[in-house]
């Protein structure tokens, strides 16, 4: 090993040199490097240094779609309790498509009249096709305990917070073309057996009707109004988000105390603490690359 650069520079040896994918050098072992080899040494060349302002305006998406899941949950529970006539909810209903088609005629930029038809023929049809279902959602599980219920649209809930789409790539705006993955249509399904399993529960065939058309507007529609207002305007958005958290806070408090506290710690944890956590694991991130990488080919098609 002393004698290793001397025996590099001897003349009855061949300067060593690096062979990709190729054999033994004449005169050196298979595992011989000199001096140079260390020369090529890359620190953290694809580590992405995060900024904690941007990583936690990204995460205002996880809040505001957790504040969306609470106003429906809270929606139900009043629902449940007779706090909501079938009047009033059929209003919500229609006030909730109305502004909903609001924001996509003033945010779209691709929105025809021909489209805009279209969605509302298929709402139409929607619409009538519950209203000829709600007798069987109303008597869907009659033969279960209220309790086994409960559990279920709990876990089914969690689930669907679980594997939702935040960043909105599976998100189809107004004449686009995108295909659905399997955890985001496991998502929504999972959303609306929730949603039938609480209108079961309900005491009329009305207001079967209203709160399923209530969930499955906020479960199907409110991700796309969402990611319209997000790409119209940044601002907009986190404008949107906050005074969304303020009033969801405000009805859960209103609701049971213990929830609201419960619901602001959670949006705390997900604003502020996981991007700062995120943030500091980037300081224990190591990558080191260099000459042993395997080769990439690079291949230049206008030649």
């Amino acid at each position: 090993m002393g004698n290793r650069a001397e025996e590099n520079l001897s003349p009855s040896r061949p300067k060593w040199r690096k062979v990709a994918y190729g054999g033994m050098q004449p005169g050196y072992d298979d595992n011989y490097t000199d001096e140079s080899f260390l020369e090529g040494m890359v620190m953290n060349a694809n580590v992405v240094k995060r900024d904690m302002l941007k990583v936690m305006q990204d995460s205002i998406s996880i809040s505001q779609y957790l504040c969306i899941v609470a106003l429906v949950v809270c929606v139900w529970t009043y629902t449940l309790g007779s706090n909501i006539s079938e009047a009033s909810l059929l209003l919500l209903d229609v006030g909730l498509l109305g502004s909903g088609f609001l924001v996509l005629l003033l945010t779209a930029k691709t929105l025809s009249i021909l489209l805009l038809f279209q969605y509302l023929l298929n709402i139409s049809f929607f619409i009538s096709g519950l209203y000829m279902l709600a007798p069987i959602y109303h008597t869907l599980t009659r033969s279960i305990s209220s309790d086994s219920i409960w559990a279920l649209t709990a876990s089914l809930l969690i689930l669907h917070l679980f594997l939702h789409d935040y960043s909105g790539s599976t998100i189809r705006p107004p004449g686009a073309l995108t295909n659905p993955t399997l955890t985001s249509n496991i998502s929504l399904n999972a959303s609306i057996v929730a949603s039938v399993l609480i209108a079961s529960r309900l005491p009329s065939r009305l207001l079967v009707f209203a709160i399923v058309l209530f969930s499955l507007q906020v479960f199907l529609f409110a991700p796309l109004v969402t990611y319209c207002i997000k790409k119209y305007s940044f601002r907009l958005h986190l404008l949107f988000s906050f005074g969304l958290m303020i009033v969801s806070l405000g009805i859960v408090f209103t609701l049971h105390r213990l929830l609201f506290v419960l619901l602001l710690s959670l949006l705390i944890f997900v604003t502020v603490v996981c991007p700062y956590w995120l943030i500091k694991i980037q300081e224990y991130k190591f990558e080191i690359n260099g000459p042993w990488d395997e080769a990439k080919l690079c291949f230049d098609i206008t030649e």
